[in-house]
C-alpha cells in the first residue's frame, strides 16, 4: 500500500524512473537513496507560492515535468520519487495558521518515509527560504514549521494516498494565487 501506483502518485511514468534511478546510482542504503530524493525535491521543484509560478501541479509527473508545486505536489513526487526506488512512502499533514497568526488554516503536506534504522520517519521537502530550514537528520525530525498555534496541529496519521480534500482543492484550481486562497483545511476534532 505504501509502495503503490496511482493516478496521483504516477512513480512507474518514465521521467520518475529515470530520475530515481540517478538519485539512488551509488548510494550504498535505503538511507542515502532517501535522503537524495528529499533534497532533490525540496531544492530543485520550486515552491507555487514562493516563486509565483503556474501551472498548479497535482499529479507527480506533472510537478516533474513543470519544476514547480505546492507543498501537496512536491510531497507527491517524493513518495514517487521513493516508491520507484522500493522505499515506502506515505503522506502526512499538519494543521497551520495561514500565516502565523490565527485564522485562517490549512492543510501542510508533507511525507513519512520508512527507514531500516528508524520506523516511519517524517520529512517536509518544502523548500527551504528564510525562517524555513527542513533537513533530513533522523532520527531527530526538522520540520518546515512548527507547531505554535492552539488550533494548529502534526496530525499523527501516515495515509498510503493524499487526503481527497486536497486533491480536489488541486484539481479545482489552474493558478496559483487561486488555490492560495482556498487552501485546504480541516475541522479538528475538540480534545
Amino acid at each position: 500500500m505504501y509502495l503503490a501506483v496511482s493516478e496521483v502518485i504516477d512513480w512507474q511514468h518514465p521521467e520518475i524512473l529515470s530520475l530515481a534511478a540517478t538519485l539512488a546510482n551509488g548510494s550504498p542504503s535505503v538511507q542515502q537513496t532517501a535522503q537524495h530524493c528529499f533534497e532533490w525535491v525540496r531544492d530543485e521543484i520550486r515552491h507555487s507560492s514562493d516563486y509565483k509560478l503556474n501551472p498548479v501541479t497535482w499529479k507527480a509527473s506533472d510537478a516533474l515535468s513543470h519544476r514547480t508545486g505546492y507543498c501537496y505536489a512536491k510531497s507527491h513526487l517524493l513518495a514517487a520519487l521513493l516508491r520507484a526506488n522500493g522505499i515506502p512512502a506515505g503522506f502526512c499533514y499538519q494543521r497551520l495558521s495561514l500565516d502565523g497568526s490565527g485564522a485562517p488554516y490549512c492543510l501542510h503536506g508533507l511525507n513519512a518515509v520508512l527507514l531500516p534504522d528508524y520506523g516511519w520517519y517524517r520529512i517536509d521537502s518544502r523548500g527551504n527560504k528564510e525562517g524555513i530550514d527542513s533537513q533530513f537528520t533522523p532520527p531527530v525530525e526538522r520540520l518546515a514549521f512548527p507547531i505554535l498555534d492552539p488550533a494548529e496541529a502534526d496530525l499523527p496519521e501516515i495515509w498510503p494516498e493524499p487526503l481527497e480534500c486536497v486533491l480536489a482543492a488541486l484539481r479545482r484550481h489552474d493558478d496559483y494565487l487561486e488555490l492560495y486562497h482556498n487552501l485546504p483545511d480541516i475541522e479538528l476534532l475538540p480534545r
